[in-house]
């Protein structure tokens, strides 16, 4: 199996992060084993997380002054990438976990808050943390709803303002961590009478798993990621009060979508996906791979000229990928956001092509059940159907970021029913923040 120094500069990395790096792939092989039972039973993989607990895990990117690691973006992003090398499901999940914590973090940081905003914010972050930190809490964020993107128009689940608090009424698609979690992290629209649904009004708010009104229905069984446990989360008049706010009135829509970058972290479980099918490639034809007979398959010209072409496509996607995440930060370039939209595509798409042709080299072994390359191949497929960063969107995205100036985007022809919400626009009346 591959390690850091493999694919990344070291010299680069701070020392407390390359720690983390190498801790994950000692434990990974242990993932690697209980992924097959996850895979088969659709499962949740509950050890794995009691293990990323223990080391200190679910708080990378929680700021050291409320005692997590304080890790940016970027290298919360490497550690995604090594736990996917080992069991996709688990970072899969593993991220939705940390976005809300990112979501605490970078949204409060970002320098078009006013000191209101940040006086209000910062109780509601404390007490995520606080959960995160001392609770060992593990949250979820449903966000995907039926029938549309999710940054393509207000979100269908709905809060209405009662005495005390609001009440929440919708269904939550594609709920990863369903039943598994501690929290979920819901975003949903203020509703008004006589007023059609707006981005503006959108609401964040945290609620326990045991609240009234709150049910997992349907089952999981899809084609890959089945660890996920991505079922149906139906809030049937669940009330919130003020101390529920994930983040005041007003702060998602002000800050989200001028963070680009957070919407791009589904990508490390793909990379890791990714090297994991190269890795066990390189494994099989060398004799290596733990269980099988030590058979050296090197000296068959197709089968090392299909490993220089995995490595060709692997290299420079990892290297892109790496670049765009180091980048990473509110209200960033037009240059830096199209990299990220370029990185997100290659790292999704890259992952299949590399997996299927790890299948087609190593053979007819690597289609049973009993080795992991089937399992990995059809869980490279999902990424690129992802939301809010599927394939498609990206392709669009890049070719309106390439042929049309910044003050031209809202005019750029497209798919009006399309997600073109979330799509890059510049710094704004913020300009002076762009740094």
């Amino acid at each position: 199996m591959s390690t850091p120094a493999d694919y990344y500069d070291l010299d680069r990395i701070r020392p407390e992060v390359l720690a983390v790096l190498n801790r994950i792939n000692e434990m990974g092989p242990k993932f690697a084993e209980r992924a097959f039972g996850i895979d088969f039973d659709a499962s949740f993989p509950t050890e794995n997380y009691k293990d990323l607990a223990a080391e200190g895990f679910m708080t990378l990117t929680v700021p050291t002054e409320f005692g997590g690691h304080g890790f940016s973006l970027g290298e919360y992003a490497m550690v995604g990438a090594e736990i996917g090398k080992y069991c996709g499901a688990t970072a899969l999940t593993f991220n939705m976990h940390n976005s809300s914590m990112m979501w605490s973090r970078f949204m409060y940081e970002m320098p078009n808050l006013t000191d209101e905003d940040r006086a209000a914010f910062g109780p509601l972050r404390e007490r995520q943390f606080r959960r995160a930190v001392e609770e060992q809490g593990i949250y979820s964020q449903p966000i995907s709803e039926a029938g549309q993107n999710w940054t393509s128009k207000p979100a269908q689940t709905e809060c209405r303002k009662v005495d005390g608090g609001w009440v929440i009424k919708g269904v939550k698609k594609f709920a990863s961590l369903a039943g598994y979690c501690d929290y979920y992290n819901i975003v949903c629209t203020e509703r008004f009478e006589g007023i059609e649904p707006r981005h503006e009004d959108t609401m964040n708010f945290v609620i326990h798993k045991d609240a009234p009104g709150l049910e997992v229905r349907g089952e999981w069984d899809p084609l890959g990621m089945r660890g996920t446990n991505s079922r149906d989360l139906i809030l049937n008049d669940v009330f919130v009060s003020e101390d529920d706010l994930m983040m005041p009135r007003g702060i998602f829509i002000k800050t989200l979508p001028y963070y680009p970058h957070i919407m791009a972290t589904l990508s490390p479980t793909y990379m890791g996906v990714a090297q994991a099918a190269f890795d066990f490639t390189v494994d099989y034809l060398r004799g290596d791979l733990p269980g099988q007979p030590p058979i050296d398959r090197r000296m068959f010209t197709t089968k090392r000229l299909a490993v220089s072409k995995m490595y060709a496509r692997l290299a420079p996607v990892r290297a892109l990928w790496w670049q765009a995440f180091s980048e990473a930060k509110g209200f960033p370039t037009q240059a830096q956001t199209l990299r990220m939209y370029a990185a997100q595509y290659n790292v999704m798409e890259a992952a299949q092509e590399i997996a299927a042709l790890a299948i087609r080299t190593c053979g007819g072994q690597a289609m049973l059940k009993t080795l992991p390359l089937e399992r990995i191949y059809r869980d490279s497929r999902c990424g690129a159907l992802m939301l809010p960063y599927t394939s498609e969107i990206m392709e669009d995205y890049m070719s309106v970021l390439t042929l049309y100036d910044e003050d031209e985007l809202d005019g750029a022809p497209g798919d009006e029913h399309g997600a073109r919400t979330s799509l890059y626009r510049g710094a704004g009346d913020y300009q002076e923040f762009a740094g």
